[in-house]
């Protein structure tokens, strides 16, 4: 198996995606279809995403270190699922140039889901909070879930958002993966990708898209003290699930260049999928989905605790 060896951010662009009034820059398309006509014909949440999504609107988070670190310790990124052509929810993901920066917050008033849109339209192009999609798309907030601590110990909310494709009032409806990802403006990106959201609980991928043993690795380590499962997935790069960027500096242009030739070697065929955010999205996906992964992994959702024990400690002061 081969995989991609940029760390990428599960920097779900913060819920919107860009386009104020103004045209969305045209990506460069990678394997998605060049056709960004939509279509009437995509169906909304089947059965088992919807009751996923409403479990996600109903949890209510327990209360967050979040606001009592100094904003220069706070974080956020976007979790953003949609429904692909079965109704099955899928997210999407990035991979970034390696020394971006990350999704800190700007000011001590910034919520969360403002630090994860404003770090999203930066990022890819997803427009902020006050700016509209395209028709038919929307973004609608589900909630937070409990904080997780980065290794450059940030302590980062993850924010979870639903892209709606079917607009009620008009009765239009459209495909994300061709009329919307493609279109965006991905400025600090080697590439866009998506995942789909529920094998985020699973041991073995979808053998139609190869081995599915090559799916998921799992491994122990200790952090602080405490047992840390760190989880790694190797996504597969298929047809419709893969955007490239038109770089747009420097960095980004090497980190485009360097992934498109070992993906035409052959060097590269799966993406990676690992630290923070794959916890994250193994968190998310639990809530979610109401069941435990397959796989070992911590039995606490975020890292609540270690924050409040590292605050005590006088770890998490002012970062300069």
């Amino acid at each position: 198996m081969r995989r991609a060896p940029f760390p990428w951010a599960l920097r779900f662009c913060c819920h919107q995606i860009p386009t104020s009034s103004v045209a969305i820059s045209t990506l460069r398309h990678h394997r998605f279809s060049s056709s960004t006509a939509q279509r009437l014909d995509m169906p909304r949440l089947n059965f088992a995403s919807q009751n996923a999504i409403n479990r996600l609107r109903a949890y209510k988070p327990p209360p967050t270190n979040y606001e009592l670190v100094p904003v220069s310790r706070r974080a956020a990124v976007l979790v953003l699922l949609y429904a692909d052509s079965k109704g099955d929810l899928r997210v999407v993901l990035t991979i970034r140039a390696s020394t971006l920066s990350s999704c800190k917050s700007d000011s001590e008033s910034e919520t969360p889901f403002q630090t994860a849109r404003r770090e999203a339209n930066e990022e890819i192009g997803l427009p902020g909070i006050s700016q509209p999609l395209p028709a038919p798309f929307s973004v609608e907030h589900l909630c937070e879930i409990p904080s997780s601590l980065a290794r450059t110990e940030l302590v980062v909310r993850p924010c979870v958002a639903l892209l709606h494709t079917y607009d009620e009032q008009t009765g239009q409806n459209a495909d994300p993966e061709t009329s919307l990802i493609p279109r965006l403006d991905a400025r600090e990106v080697a590439a866009v990708f998506t995942a789909p959201f529920r094998d985020f609980l699973r041991v073995l991928g979808d053998p139609r898209a190869g081995n599915p043993e090559e799916w998921y690795q799992g491994a122990w380590t200790e952090w602080y003290g405490t047992g840390w499962r760190m989880h790694q997935f190797f996504v597969p790069i298929t047809p419709n699930t893969v955007v490239k960027p038109r770089p747009q500096h420097s960095e980004q242009e090497e980190a485009v260049h360097a992934l498109q030739e070992q993906e035409s070697a052959g060097e590269v065929t799966r993406y990676r999928v690992f630290g923070m955010t794959a916890r994250i999205l193994v968190d998310v996906a639990r809530i979610a989905y109401d069941a435990e992964p397959e796989f070992e992994h911590n039995r606490h959702s975020g890292d609540e605790e270690l924050i409040a024990r590292l605050r005590g400690m006088g770890r998490l002061t002012a970062k300069f």
